[in-house]
């Protein structure tokens, strides 16, 4: 299967740097995408997904020896251990860290690592799903039974995450993989929180529904930039080719 793709990684109107990052790069005749959205002050958070953006995408790119997931969580172990190193001896980066969302599609399976709060959705035959579990505060709640997703929405602790790369010296990574198939109408999206927190996933799935991925990527931003941008926003869309 060929796959055409866009992306979009956007300051927010609150914000005075954007420190998302995101990569599409060709490999071993597959695709791989990543997702960081940073954390930490004074742009420590722009060089946490900048480091993990290059790292993974090297990493992956240099072991070919090993099955795929392997390859996956070597990159973003390795990952985590150049930011956790590095936020520990440079004073000006301590603490910093970042989300992490990487996929890599081959003929017809989808492979995925996970850490932290951005997501990967999969828009299947117009229906829309959601591909990982945010690791935040409000998604432990809601599993504990302690909210309803509804409550959860507007949590004042919304933003509040459990897990990210670079918080210490080990990193606990969800993997998976996916089989896909030929005859499927295939869209995936990932995305930093900047734009979940404020596009509804229904919404999110009729505008997926559109082939024109400009088309798609230019009616999300301005959906964002109308409800006010609270936070950067960053997106990759990949579409199975007609």
């Amino acid at each position: 299967m060929k796959y055409i793709h866009t992306s979009l990684s956007k300051t927010g109107q609150k914000r005075f740097d954007n420190e998302d990052a995101c990569g599409i790069y060709d490999i071993d005749n597959g695709l791989l995408s990543i997702v960081c959205d940073g954390l930490g002050g004074n742009k420590a958070g722009e060089v946490a997904s900048q480091l993990t953006l290059e790292t993974i995408e090297r990493i992956f790119r240099k072991e070919k020896s090993i099955d795929i997931l392997e390859r996956l969580k070597f990159a973003v172990i390795e990952a985590n251990n150049i930011v956790h190193e590095k936020s520990s001896k440079e004073f000006e980066l301590n603490g910093m860290a970042t989300t992490v969302e990487v996929m890599f599609i081959k003929e017809e399976d989808v492979y995925w690592a996970h850490v932290g709060d951005s997501r990967i959705y999969m828009l299947r035959n117009g229906k829309l799903k959601q591909m990982t579990k945010d690791h935040s505060l409000v998604q432990k709640l809601v599993d504990e039974g302690f909210l309803t997703l509804k409550e959860a929405e507007n949590h004042p602790n919304k933003n509040v995450i459990m897990r990210a790369l670079g918080d210490g010296p080990t990193i606990d990574i969800d993997l998976s993989k996916q089989k896909l198939h030929a005859k499927d109408d295939l869209k995936f999206f990932i995305c930093s929180d900047g734009v979940n927190a404020v596009v509804q996933d229904n919404e999110l799935q009729e505008i997926l529904g559109n082939n024109d991925l400009n088309f798609i990527s230019e009616r999300l931003s301005d959906l964002i930039e109308e409800r006010g941008a609270p936070d950067n926003y960053t997106f990759i869309i990949i579409a199975k080719s007609k």
